[in-house]
């Protein structure tokens, strides 16, 4: 068979040829709002038995009937709740499914041997106007292999189904990203069956009390028939096999980067990923922005299979609005291989220019009983241990060590009056520091620990902290204490002051600010103590000592 592909822009009959196909019992790929579709008529067993054949899906995985308006949905069910025409009003066009008494007419083939089915109608003109000229509901289950993620492009099915189907539809980037919503008006109170474009609070804004099918977060249970699609079978998967990581964000991040090593693949909201320059990463979007993550989860998902990423970790949004169902999928896509971040320690990021204080303020967070990842110290422990990270600081820089230890002048001489040389040698460290320290902080088993870090913001770290801190200090006192901490001169001590960023990056970077300037250490070391207290009891930020 030879699939072909009908675009608005080329082909002026394309409605009454895909409308023609369906009639005759063939197979189209359809755009919706939400995901590509794989139609058939569906009030003909033999075109319905084609989907399940195209698509490798179990028999008694429901399809849903795909509808113009609501005046036909008395074709697909029978006695239709007013609460179905309530919803109809408020959501259609739009991705809400309602699983309804069967119409004599629907075959059981189409519903999976249940008495009732799932009808919606789906936001997009062209598809309406298709089903509409082919004058029956279309059955369309998402136009993917069955397990695979969701087509959200013509591009995306045609990769799954080329060969296997009569035609596919190109009506753009589908601007939702996640399947239907799929609510069950069949029982009291109605229940979510399917978490997706319509987000729960939306429908108890209208419904009242809505019940949330443990298929929801939960695997399936044995032997249980699913009432909708997407309830019982592992969906939505890549090639890679996918953990999922719950919690707060930042601390999801911390136990990706834990793990994660190079060419692994990551997928994160937009504020981790510079975390994981030796990763695979793929962006969800802002974790403000459920839309963009509904949107963006399908397609980031298929990318992975154009990379040669052995597995895949993944952030999971919350579960208000639209994030149930993104998180949803990502917990199918995983087969419920999911980690639970809530017990990970809470990294406060301790940053700032050397010489201003952070030994004195990360001794303060000590006695409060937090551990301490010291990145210095463990860059210069890594140096000793990792043969591989000395010999790219080697061919980066020439002859920089005394066997396995840095001459860490030599070194400083070479990138501190060198911009281009400081960034090379930063993304040498980049590349392995951050894994290195979240992993000794998750080993810690503190609850609190405290990450010290120049580079904190820059190598992506401080977006894996809950808290981050910036102590500053005048730079005439930071050179004195440089001379008299590391016996080094006062040329030297300038050069390595030179090369930091200003005391405005910190403060516009960091969430809270540590002054040490004309104070005691003991004064110093006790105001430290007293924003620390502070932010563990949870102050927001944006405070300065």
């Amino acid at each position: 068979m030879k699939t072909i592909v009908l675009r608005p822009c080329r082909d002026e009959n394309l409605i009454t040829a895909a409308a023609a196909i369906l009639r005759r019992g063939g197979l189209v790929g359809i755009p919706t709002e939400t995901v590509y579709g794989l139609g058939a008529d569906g009030l003909n067993e033999t075109a319905v038995a084609a989907i399940f054949t195209a698509k490798g899906r179990p028999q008694d995985n429901p399809l849903i009937l795909h509808v113009p308006d609501v005046s036909w949905l008395p074709r697909c069910a029978r006695e239709i709740p007013a609460a179905a025409y309530t919803l109809a009003a408020r959501f259609w066009p739009g991705p809400l499914t309602m699983i309804l008494p069967r119409h004599g007419s629907v075959p059981l083939s189409t519903t999976g041997g249940l008495d009732t089915v799932g009808v919606r109608c789906p936001d997009h003109a062209l598809t309406r106007a298709i089903i509409a000229a082919a004058d029956t509901p279309v059955a369309a289950p998402s136009g993917n292999l069955s397990g695979r993620p969701s087509p959200t492009t013509a591009a995306h099915m045609l990769a799954d189904m080329d060969g296997r189907i009569d035609a596919i539809v190109d009506g753009g980037d589908c601007r939702v990203g996640v399947e239907s919503t799929i609510v069950d008006l069949t029982v009291t109170p109605p229940r979510l069956l399917r978490p997706g474009g319509i987000p729960l609070e939306d429908l108890e804004a209208v419904l009242g009390e809505v019940a949330v099918d443990r298929a929801v977060v939960a695997p399936p249970e044995e032997g249980v028939r699913p009432r909708a699609p997407g309830m019982k079978y592992r969906h939505y998967a890549p090639h890679a096999p996918v953990t999922v990581f719950t919690g707060a964000p930042a601390r999801t991040a911390g136990a990706i980067r834990a793990r994660a090593t190079t060419g692994d693949g990551v997928l994160l909201f937009e504020e981790f990923t510079g975390a994981f320059g030796d990763c695979t990463a793929r962006s969800l979007g802002s974790m403000s922005d459920g839309e963009s993550n509904a949107h963006r989860v399908f397609d980031a998902l298929r990318g992975f299979d154009d990379t040669p990423v052995k597995e895949i970790f993944a952030q999971c949004p919350d579960d208000r609005g639209l994030g149930l169902a993104v998180s949803n999928r990502l917990k199918k896509a995983a087969g419920f291989h999911v980690i639970a971040c809530g017990d990970t320690p809470r990294l406060i990021g301790l940053t700032g220019p050397t010489g201003a204080g952070k030994t004195t303020a990360l001794a303060a967070l000590r006695r409060l009983g937090a551990a301490i990842v010291d990145c210095d110290a463990l860059y210069h422990e890594m140096l000793a241990t990792d043969a591989s990270l000395r010999s790219d600081v080697e061919n980066a820089f020439g002859a920089v060590f005394d066997g396995t230890v840095l001459d860490r002048k030599k070194l400083g001489e070479a990138v501190f009056a060198d911009p281009e040389a400081l960034a090379r040698l930063n993304a040498i460290v980049y590349a392995r520091l951050p894994r290195e320290a979240m992993r000794r902080a998750e080993a810690s088993g503190a609850t609190v620990v405290g990450i010290d870090a120049i580079n904190l913001i820059e190598s992506g770290m401080g977006a894996l902290c809950d808290h981050t801190v910036a102590v500053l200090s005048p730079a005439e006192e930071r050179i004195r204490r440089i001379m008299a901490r590391d016996g080094v001169d006062e040329a030297y001590a300038r050069l390595r002051v030179s090369a930091q960023k200003d005391d405005a990056f910190y403060r516009e970077n960091c969430a809270f600010v540590l002054w040490n300037g004309e104070k005691t250490e003991r004064e110093f070391s006790a105001e430290a103590e007293t924003l620390f207290r502070s932010v563990l009891q949870g102050d927001k930020g944006g405070n300065e000592t």
